[in-house]
């Protein structure tokens, strides 16, 4: 008899346990929909946690990294996957480690995964960000490659944000790659290149005559040249 009241002792606290977790669910999953429309971004980041605390899930840990990094808070991004590069990974997996580790000054790192991406849906914007990365490692000649690629297939419509000044700004994706093919052709000859890199420079200013990092560059070369 003792051992029945057990029994029905320990399978009521089982049930009492399963009915309260059911309960919190619904209740953070309400709490989540309320934060997502008042556009509290970190009541969204608080429901979520609770929720993937109450059911884990790979999918919910890759939406709340995203979060984080879409954030700028990129270790708490990387703190929630991980950094390991995993065959299982999911594309938005793959692509928070990428600019997270980007933005966390490790170039290295960072192509590994933006490489994989590039694997996957070859894009201008893609290559512009590979090209970026190993134009700062130094490794001019895939840079390059992923240049020309981008000049190749980029559209007129196609922008990329600069954030060197106080107000971020976007420019022509196309202005972008032909200021970052002057940076190369300076960096393989900084002595004979000058002038070929100006021009290249001057293109890009044709398309945006606001890029301020064209503008910057533009200047920098002038004033090496009027030094020689």
């Amino acid at each position: 008899m003792k051992k029945i009241l057990l029994l029905l002792v320990v399978m009521s606290s089982f049930s009492l346990t399963a009915q309260n977790k059911t309960e919190l669910k619904k209740h953070f999953e309400a709490y989540y929909k309320q934060m997502k429309s008042q556009g509290d971004i970190q009541g969204v980041i608080n429901a979520m946690t609770h929720l993937d605390v109450l059911e884990p899930s790979q999918a919910r840990k890759d939406t709340l990294a995203y979060i984080y990094v879409s954030e700028g808070r990129n270790l708490e991004a990387l703190n929630t996957i991980g950094i390991e590069k995993n065959a299982t990974d999911s594309d938005i997996n793959t692509e928070v480690k990428a600019i997270a580790l980007n933005a966390l000054n490790q170039p290295k790192r960072a192509l590994e995964f933006y490489n994989i991406l590039f694997d996957k849906n070859k894009t201008p914007q893609l290559a512009y960000e590979i090209a970026d990365l190993n134009t700062q490692i130094g490794d001019f000649a895939t840079a390059k490659t992923k240049i020309e690629y981008g000049l190749a297939n980029v559209k007129d419509d196609m922008k990329r944000a600069f954030y060197e000044t106080q107000q971020p700004y976007e420019t022509s994706l196309k202005a972008a790659f032909l200021y970052l093919k002057a940076l190369v052709i300076f960096n393989e000859d900084k002595d004979n290149n000058v002038e070929t890199a100006l021009a290249t420079l001057n293109h890009a200013l044709v398309i945006d005559p606001n890029f301020n990092m064209a503008i910057i560059s533009k200047e920098a070369l002038l004033s090496r040249k009027k030094g020689e």
